[in-house]
Protein backbone atom coordinates (compact mmCIF):
# COMPACT_ATOMS: atom_id res chain seq x y z
CA UNK A 1 0.00 0.00 0.00
CA UNK A 2 0.99 3.44 -1.13
CA UNK A 3 1.36 6.29 1.51
CA UNK A 4 1.15 9.45 0.60
CA UNK A 5 3.69 12.06 2.47
CA UNK A 6 1.05 13.86 4.28
CA UNK A 7 -0.22 10.31 5.50
CA UNK A 8 3.21 9.11 7.11
CA UNK A 9 3.46 12.14 8.45
CA UNK A 10 -0.04 11.94 10.42
CA UNK A 11 1.37 8.16 11.20
CA UNK A 12 4.39 9.53 12.32
CA UNK A 13 2.86 11.67 14.78
CA UNK A 14 0.91 9.37 16.62
CA UNK A 15 3.54 7.36 17.17
CA UNK A 16 5.11 10.06 19.25
CA UNK A 17 3.88 12.59 21.57
CA UNK A 18 3.84 16.42 20.37
CA UNK A 19 5.07 17.93 24.03
CA UNK A 20 7.52 15.50 24.59
CA UNK A 21 8.44 13.81 21.65
CA UNK A 22 8.73 10.60 23.61
CA UNK A 23 7.17 7.17 21.88
CA UNK A 24 6.11 5.54 24.91
CA UNK A 25 2.57 5.68 24.64
CA UNK A 26 -0.11 3.93 26.51
CA UNK A 27 -3.45 2.56 25.62
CA UNK A 28 -6.00 3.25 28.47
CA UNK A 29 -9.42 1.48 26.90
CA UNK A 30 -11.14 2.62 29.97
CA UNK A 31 -11.11 5.79 29.44
CA UNK A 32 -10.27 5.45 25.21
CA UNK A 33 -7.44 8.07 25.37
CA UNK A 34 -4.14 7.47 23.98
CA UNK A 35 -1.66 8.65 26.69
CA UNK A 36 2.05 9.51 27.02
CA UNK A 37 3.60 7.88 29.36
CA UNK A 38 6.50 10.54 29.94
CA UNK A 39 4.55 13.49 30.06
CA UNK A 40 1.09 12.38 30.70
CA UNK A 41 -0.09 14.16 27.53
CA UNK A 42 -3.40 12.85 25.98
CA UNK A 43 -3.02 12.32 22.57
CA UNK A 44 -5.62 11.27 21.28
CA UNK A 45 -9.73 10.22 22.23
CA UNK A 46 -12.01 7.70 21.69
CA UNK A 47 -9.70 5.05 20.39
CA UNK A 48 -11.08 2.03 19.16
CA UNK A 49 -10.85 -1.24 21.38
CA UNK A 50 -9.66 -3.74 18.30
CA UNK A 51 -9.25 -6.69 20.73
CA UNK A 52 -12.24 -9.60 21.35
CA UNK A 53 -15.20 -8.10 23.52
CA UNK A 54 -15.34 -11.23 25.71
CA UNK A 55 -12.61 -11.96 28.52
CA UNK A 56 -10.67 -15.29 29.62
CA UNK A 57 -8.24 -15.91 32.41
CA UNK A 58 -6.52 -18.99 31.40
CA UNK A 59 -5.69 -20.50 28.00
CA UNK A 60 -8.77 -23.23 28.43
CA UNK A 61 -11.26 -20.38 28.15
CA UNK A 62 -9.76 -18.79 25.59
CA UNK A 63 -9.24 -21.63 23.68
CA UNK A 64 -13.30 -22.08 23.97
CA UNK A 65 -14.64 -18.20 23.54
CA UNK A 66 -12.58 -17.70 20.58
CA UNK A 67 -13.88 -18.14 16.94
CA UNK A 68 -11.29 -18.36 14.80
CA UNK A 69 -11.37 -22.66 14.32
CA UNK A 70 -8.92 -24.92 15.22
CA UNK A 71 -5.06 -24.12 15.69
CA UNK A 72 -2.85 -25.82 13.09
CA UNK A 73 -1.53 -29.26 13.95
CA UNK A 74 1.14 -31.44 12.24
CA UNK A 75 -0.59 -34.47 13.45
CA UNK A 76 -3.25 -34.18 10.30
CA UNK A 77 -1.83 -34.72 6.72
CA UNK A 78 -3.00 -31.62 5.89
CA UNK A 79 -2.38 -29.65 9.14
CA UNK A 80 -6.25 -29.45 9.99
CA UNK A 81 -6.63 -26.57 7.17
CA UNK A 82 -9.40 -28.60 5.36
CA UNK A 83 -12.86 -28.65 5.88
CA UNK A 84 -14.81 -31.51 7.47
CA UNK A 85 -18.49 -32.29 7.95
CA UNK A 86 -19.32 -33.85 11.12
CA UNK A 87 -20.77 -37.18 11.76
CA UNK A 88 -23.41 -35.67 14.39
CA UNK A 89 -26.54 -35.66 11.50
CA UNK A 90 -27.17 -32.01 13.04
CA UNK A 91 -27.37 -28.88 11.33
CA UNK A 92 -26.17 -25.30 12.34
CA UNK A 93 -28.80 -25.21 14.39
CA UNK A 94 -28.91 -28.13 16.47
CA UNK A 95 -31.81 -29.31 14.39
CA UNK A 96 -31.48 -33.21 13.56
CA UNK A 97 -31.46 -33.86 9.76
CA UNK A 98 -34.27 -35.22 7.95
CA UNK A 99 -33.86 -39.07 7.69
CA UNK A 100 -34.41 -38.05 3.29
CA UNK A 101 -30.96 -35.88 3.47
CA UNK A 102 -29.16 -38.14 5.04
CA UNK A 103 -28.25 -40.48 2.25
CA UNK A 104 -27.11 -36.88 0.37
CA UNK A 105 -24.83 -36.08 3.43
CA UNK A 106 -23.72 -39.58 3.86
CA UNK A 107 -22.21 -38.95 -0.13
CA UNK A 108 -20.71 -35.76 0.74
CA UNK A 109 -18.78 -37.23 3.92
CA UNK A 110 -17.84 -40.08 1.43
CA UNK A 111 -16.47 -37.46 -1.21
CA UNK A 112 -14.49 -34.96 1.59
CA UNK A 113 -12.59 -37.61 2.84
CA UNK A 114 -11.77 -38.42 -0.73
CA UNK A 115 -10.94 -34.58 -2.11
CA UNK A 116 -8.78 -34.14 0.92
CA UNK A 117 -5.78 -37.24 -0.05
CA UNK A 118 -4.50 -36.21 -3.62
CA UNK A 119 -1.82 -38.23 -4.42
CA UNK A 120 -0.14 -41.05 -2.75
CA UNK A 121 2.15 -39.13 -0.42
CA UNK A 122 -0.69 -37.67 1.06
CA UNK A 123 -2.44 -40.92 1.54
CA UNK A 124 0.83 -42.40 3.04
CA UNK A 125 1.16 -39.38 5.32
CA UNK A 126 -2.36 -39.60 6.79
CA UNK A 127 -1.84 -43.43 7.20
CA UNK A 128 1.52 -42.58 9.06
CA UNK A 129 0.00 -40.13 11.17
CA UNK A 130 -2.99 -42.11 12.18
CA UNK A 131 -0.61 -44.51 13.36
CA UNK A 132 1.04 -42.15 15.49
CA UNK A 133 -1.66 -40.59 17.21
CA UNK A 134 -3.14 -44.33 17.67
CA UNK A 135 0.47 -45.01 19.41
CA UNK A 136 0.66 -41.89 21.25
CA UNK A 137 -2.76 -42.63 22.95
CA UNK A 138 -2.26 -46.43 23.45
CA UNK A 139 1.00 -45.09 25.93
CA UNK A 140 -0.77 -42.07 27.40
CA UNK A 141 1.58 -39.42 25.60
CA UNK A 142 0.94 -35.81 25.93
CA UNK A 143 -0.04 -33.50 22.78
CA UNK A 144 3.65 -31.99 22.44
CA UNK A 145 5.16 -35.68 22.12
CA UNK A 146 2.79 -36.31 19.36
CA UNK A 147 3.21 -32.94 17.58
CA UNK A 148 6.94 -34.05 17.90
CA UNK A 149 6.58 -37.25 16.36
CA UNK A 150 4.16 -35.98 13.42
CA UNK A 151 7.43 -33.26 12.37
CA UNK A 152 9.95 -36.05 12.62
CA UNK A 153 7.96 -38.83 10.37
CA UNK A 154 7.42 -35.53 8.00
CA UNK A 155 10.84 -34.86 7.55
CA UNK A 156 11.72 -38.41 6.90
CA UNK A 157 8.86 -38.41 3.89
CA UNK A 158 10.28 -35.36 2.89
CA UNK A 159 13.89 -36.84 2.40
CA UNK A 160 12.16 -40.36 0.85
CA UNK A 161 13.63 -42.36 3.97
CA UNK A 162 10.26 -44.44 4.23
CA UNK A 163 11.09 -45.58 0.83
CA UNK A 164 11.75 -49.91 0.93
CA UNK A 165 10.49 -49.59 4.57
CA UNK A 166 7.26 -50.60 6.99
CA UNK A 167 5.20 -47.39 7.86
CA UNK A 168 5.09 -49.07 11.51
CA UNK A 169 8.45 -49.37 11.89
CA UNK A 170 9.08 -45.77 10.76
CA UNK A 171 6.25 -44.51 12.95
CA UNK A 172 7.48 -45.96 15.77
CA UNK A 173 11.30 -44.90 15.29
CA UNK A 174 9.61 -41.01 15.05
CA UNK A 175 7.59 -41.53 18.20
CA UNK A 176 10.56 -42.58 20.43
CA UNK A 177 13.35 -40.42 19.04
CA UNK A 178 10.36 -37.84 20.17
CA UNK A 179 9.84 -39.09 23.21
CA UNK A 180 13.47 -38.64 23.70
CA UNK A 181 13.59 -35.49 22.61
CA UNK A 182 10.40 -33.95 24.80
CA UNK A 183 12.36 -35.31 27.80
CA UNK A 184 9.07 -38.05 28.17
CA UNK A 185 11.50 -41.49 28.23
CA UNK A 186 10.03 -44.29 27.02
CA UNK A 187 11.54 -47.56 26.34
CA UNK A 188 11.78 -49.74 23.19
CA UNK A 189 10.34 -52.67 24.56
CA UNK A 190 6.91 -50.65 26.03
CA UNK A 191 6.84 -49.25 22.30
CA UNK A 192 7.51 -52.72 20.99
CA UNK A 193 4.29 -53.87 22.44
CA UNK A 194 2.10 -51.17 21.49
CA UNK A 195 3.19 -50.85 18.20
CA UNK A 196 3.53 -54.93 17.53
CA UNK A 197 6.78 -54.64 16.09
CA UNK A 198 10.33 -56.19 17.15
CA UNK A 199 12.51 -54.25 19.74
CA UNK A 200 14.64 -55.15 17.02
CA UNK A 201 13.19 -53.65 14.30
CA UNK A 202 12.27 -50.38 15.68
CA UNK A 203 15.80 -49.90 16.88
CA UNK A 204 17.28 -49.75 13.31
CA UNK A 205 14.75 -47.41 12.44
CA UNK A 206 15.33 -45.31 14.58
CA UNK A 207 18.96 -45.30 14.15
CA UNK A 208 18.81 -44.43 10.57
CA UNK A 209 16.29 -41.87 10.62
CA UNK A 210 17.83 -39.90 13.49
CA UNK A 211 21.67 -40.28 11.60
CA UNK A 212 19.84 -38.98 8.40
CA UNK A 213 17.56 -35.89 9.99
CA UNK A 214 20.96 -35.02 12.42
CA UNK A 215 18.83 -35.18 15.30
CA UNK A 216 20.66 -34.57 18.46
CA UNK A 217 19.17 -37.13 20.97
CA UNK A 218 21.19 -37.03 24.22
CA UNK A 219 20.69 -40.19 25.91
CA UNK A 220 18.32 -40.53 28.66
CA UNK A 221 19.08 -40.82 32.60
CA UNK A 222 17.99 -42.76 35.36
CA UNK A 223 16.17 -39.51 37.19
CA UNK A 224 14.03 -39.47 33.41
CA UNK A 225 12.19 -42.16 34.78
CA UNK A 226 12.10 -41.83 38.28
CA UNK A 227 9.05 -39.44 38.56
CA UNK A 228 6.66 -42.03 35.95
CA UNK A 229 7.87 -45.15 38.21
CA UNK A 230 6.92 -43.26 41.23
CA UNK A 231 3.29 -42.31 39.97
CA UNK A 232 2.42 -46.01 38.83
CA UNK A 233 3.43 -47.69 42.13
CA UNK A 234 1.94 -45.18 44.32
CA UNK A 235 4.60 -43.86 46.08
CA UNK A 236 5.23 -40.62 47.90
CA UNK A 237 6.98 -37.38 47.49
CA UNK A 238 9.32 -38.64 50.19
CA UNK A 239 10.50 -42.08 48.18
CA UNK A 240 10.77 -39.65 45.27
CA UNK A 241 13.22 -37.22 46.63
CA UNK A 242 15.35 -40.27 47.95
CA UNK A 243 15.79 -42.62 44.82
CA UNK A 244 16.80 -38.76 43.08
CA UNK A 245 19.43 -38.30 45.66
CA UNK A 246 20.53 -41.91 45.78
CA UNK A 247 21.52 -41.67 41.60
CA UNK A 248 22.93 -38.10 42.50
CA UNK A 249 25.42 -39.86 44.62
CA UNK A 250 25.94 -42.88 41.82
CA UNK A 251 26.62 -39.96 39.21
CA UNK A 252 29.61 -38.50 41.37
CA UNK A 253 31.20 -41.96 41.98
CA UNK A 254 30.51 -42.67 37.93
CA UNK A 255 28.30 -46.19 39.06
CA UNK A 256 25.65 -45.46 36.05
CA UNK A 257 28.30 -45.86 32.91
CA UNK A 258 27.86 -48.67 31.06
CA UNK A 259 24.79 -49.74 32.74
CA UNK A 260 20.56 -49.55 31.26
CA UNK A 261 18.93 -46.05 32.86
CA UNK A 262 15.62 -48.58 33.91
CA UNK A 263 17.33 -51.13 35.47
CA UNK A 264 19.47 -48.15 37.62
CA UNK A 265 15.93 -46.35 38.70
CA UNK A 266 13.93 -49.33 39.49
CA UNK A 267 17.32 -50.54 41.64
CA UNK A 268 17.19 -46.94 43.50
CA UNK A 269 13.82 -46.91 43.82
CA UNK A 270 13.77 -50.34 45.35
CA UNK A 271 16.13 -49.42 47.72
CA UNK A 272 13.98 -45.53 48.90
CA UNK A 273 10.85 -47.69 49.07
CA UNK A 274 12.26 -50.14 51.69
CA UNK A 275 14.44 -47.16 53.46
CA UNK A 276 11.41 -45.08 53.37
CA UNK A 277 9.17 -47.59 55.08
CA UNK A 278 6.86 -48.02 51.95
CA UNK A 279 8.31 -51.48 50.58
CA UNK A 280 7.51 -52.37 46.95
CA UNK A 281 8.75 -56.12 46.74
CA UNK A 282 11.22 -56.53 43.42
CA UNK A 283 8.56 -57.96 41.55
CA UNK A 284 6.44 -54.78 41.32
CA UNK A 285 9.00 -52.62 40.84
CA UNK A 286 10.08 -55.10 38.07
CA UNK A 287 6.52 -55.33 35.93
CA UNK A 288 6.78 -51.52 35.95
CA UNK A 289 10.09 -50.75 34.69
CA UNK A 290 10.26 -53.22 32.34
CA UNK A 291 13.49 -55.33 33.58
CA UNK A 292 14.15 -58.49 35.30
CA UNK A 293 13.99 -59.13 38.94
CA UNK A 294 17.56 -60.44 38.56
CA UNK A 295 18.70 -56.66 37.05
CA UNK A 296 17.41 -55.14 39.90
CA UNK A 297 19.19 -57.59 42.72
CA UNK A 298 22.31 -56.90 40.87
CA UNK A 299 21.91 -53.52 40.73
CA UNK A 300 20.67 -53.00 44.47
CA UNK A 301 23.64 -54.81 45.35
CA UNK A 302 26.60 -52.41 43.76
CA UNK A 303 24.57 -49.29 44.59
CA UNK A 304 24.26 -50.92 48.28
CA UNK A 305 28.14 -51.67 48.53
CA UNK A 306 29.45 -48.45 46.88
CA UNK A 307 27.42 -46.47 48.54
CA UNK A 308 27.45 -47.73 51.96
CA UNK A 309 23.60 -47.44 52.21
CA UNK A 310 21.93 -50.63 55.04
CA UNK A 311 19.45 -51.09 54.05
CA UNK A 312 17.49 -53.96 56.63
CA UNK A 313 15.22 -56.95 54.70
Amino acid sequence: MNLTKKNKQQIEEILSCPECGSGHLSKDYSRAELVCSGCGLVVDQDIIDHGPEWRAFDNEQREKRSRTGSPMTYTIHDKGLSTTIGWTNRDAYGKAIPTKNRAQLYRLRKWQRRVRISDATERNLAVALAGIDRLASGMGLPRSVRETAAMIYRKAALKNLVRGRSIQGVTAAALYAACRQCHVPRTLDEISVIAQISRKEIGRNYRYVSRELALKLMPTTPKDYISRFCSELKLSNNVQAKTLEILGHAVNQELTSGRGPTGLAAASLYISSVLCGERRTQREVAEIAGVTEVTIRNRYKELAQKLDIHVVM
